[in-house]
């Protein structure tokens, strides 16, 4: 631990009395009245502010929160909020005007219930009209107290008039583990989206509807997770370890070093898992990563993860604004490090670039229980790594010009509905068509045919999204996922590997 010495003291003091002097200066003589609240904390959502720029010089996560980044955390780290239960996105009109689009309503949430649809433009909400308005400002005007009503008057494209719908406040739950079936008799696959209060509660539900004695296999999908509470992801690892097994531990220079164990371990459960990563699966979910990764209790399978492994501290302050400020760093049961380099990188591109710093190991090698070797410097190497795959020249042009989405829109315009075993046939392909060539989307026959499995697919998940939820689409989208189809081909070898494990820590034990 290092001390802090009278003289660092009186460099602070020093930098304090500079920096205080330079804003009298500017808050005296500048062009215009200076409005200190933009000057010390910066516009909303900007790192331009005198303290988050001071933050952004000690490393990418440590952040300052105005009052509504503050509120938005708790809520995220709460997973909950009231309204009506819809992501929406301001998009330009036909006038250039900004309009607000629903994007998809929460499945069961009042959103979904009263029937609202994908690509519906909220045209009033209260009778005031929200054109010109940005999200939040519409998403601010469709919260409210629980039981409370909310009149929004809805734009449909294939209808003449707008569409009123009375929408009952509720509690809006935003679940974590947003995707848990059986895709496979015997076989569980879990999606973990984000780590918040309510997440291991959610993962407990779920193990118990699949009677988990008798699973056969688990697909745990941890892709896109960026992460969250450090309690929620030791307590879903703790499902999956042995008894004490160690799950991560964490030390910084005022920060005593913590260890977490399992405390409750797998009750002998002992079915083969694979686990799911890319490059933005970051920070809690690398740790659960990480910790069945060193146990050998699961087999990893995806693109190399982000590598966030610094720990924030979040302090509340004053008016409802908080700091979180990184205390410690996160180290996995081996003794990895999980934070990637992120000296001389852009934070444009340490955040949405991952791959320009990522397992730089560094030669830093550790060894699993079974005696395989893991490296450390930076995320969570996969054992078998399986690159996403790369878009086709025609995929990209259909998405760019987001074909399926406007296509859902204009089907349903004209068919209203669809019905619960519907399929894209040749008649829905021919329509697709027909709305390319209107739309101006220069695609031949051949590119679609080309691409058709891929196609098909899209139509098919973005048509069901609409009229059944999310959830029956993301079925549909699982089970036409190549790298799930690879990790219930790679069961067998996730078994194999604990069994070598035990195996290697008997033999060991033995010496």
């Amino acid at each position: 631990v290092e001390a802090t010495t009278g003289a660092d003291d009186s460099d602070v003091k020093q930098s304090l009395s500079t920096f205080t002097r330079v804003y009298e200066v500017v808050e005296q003589n500048y062009a215009s009245p200076v409005d200190p609240d933009k000057a010390i904390y910066g516009p909303s959502n900007s790192n331009l502010g005198a303290i988050p720029g001071a933050l952004r010089t000690l490393d990418p996560h440590s952040n300052f929160f105005d009052p509504r980044a503050f509120s938005q955390l708790r809520e995220d780290q709460e997973g909950k909020y009231f309204g009506v239960g819809m992501s929406i996105q301001a998009r330009p009109g036909k006038m250039g005007k900004l309009v607000t689009v629903v994007v998809a309503p929460i499945p069961g949430s009042p959103a979904f219930r009263a029937g609202l649809r994908p690509g519906d433009i909220i045209a009033k909400v209260d009778g005031k009209p929200t054109e010109g308005l940005n999200t939040s400002q519409v998403a601010d005007m469709l919260k409210g107290p629980k039981g409370t009503t909310v009149h929004v008057s809805i734009v449909r494209e294939g209808y003449d008039q707008p569409l009123q719908f009375d929408i009952t406040r509720d509690e809006i739950s935003q679940r974590s583990v947003d995707d848990a079936f059986m895709i496979r008799p015997g076989i569980a696959y879990v999606h973990i989206s984000k780590f918040n209060e309510n997440t291991n509660d959610e993962l407990s539900d779920a193990l118990k509807t699949f009677n988990e004695k008798s699973l056969k296999g688990l697909i745990l999908d941890l892709r896109g997770n960026p992460g969250g509470l450090l309690q929620e992801a030791v307590e879903v690892s703790d499902h999956f370890l042995e008894k004490s097994q160690l799950i991560v531990y964490h030390f910084g220079r005022h920060s005593p070093e913590k260890r977490y164990y399992a405390n409750k371990g797998d009750n002998g459960n002992e079915y083969p898992i694979v686990v799911l990563i890319n490059r933005m699966t970051a920070s809690a979910a690398e740790i659960v990563t990480g910790a069945l990764q060193d146990h050998d209790r699961a087999l990893v399978m995806g693109e190399p993860s982000f590598g966030k492994g610094l720990v924030q501290t979040v302090y509340p302050l004053s008016e409802h604004t908080g700091l979180a400020l990184t205390t410690a760093r996160y180290y996995t049961p081996s003794g990895r490090l999980i934070q990637r380099n992120y000296s001389n990188v852009s934070l444009y591109d340490y955040y949405y670039h991952p791959e320009t710093a990522a397992n730089n190991h560094n030669g830093e090698v550790r060894l699993t229980d079974g005696g395989r070797e893991v490296y450390g410097g930076g995320g969570i190497t996969p054992d078998i790594k399986v690159p996403e795959t790369k878009l086709t020249p025609t995929q990209e042009t259909l998405l760019q010009h987001a074909a399926f989405f406007n296509f859902g829109k204009h089907y349903l315009g004209i068919h209203k509905t669809i019905p619960e075993d519907f399929q894209v046939d040749d008649a829905v392909m021919s329509e697709f068509r027909q709305f390319l060539d209107k739309e101006k989307i220069k695609l031949s026959d051949q590119d679609l045919q080309s691409n058709l499995d891929f196609v098909k697919t899209r139509i098919h998940v973005q048509l069901v999204a609409s009229i059944f939820g999310e959830n029956e689409a993301d079925r549909i989208s699982i089970d036409n996922d190549p790298l799930v189809q690879k990790a219930l081909q790679n069961l067998p070898q996730a078994k194999e590997l604990l069994a070598n494990a035990k195996h290697y820590m008997a033999s060991k034990n033995e010496k």
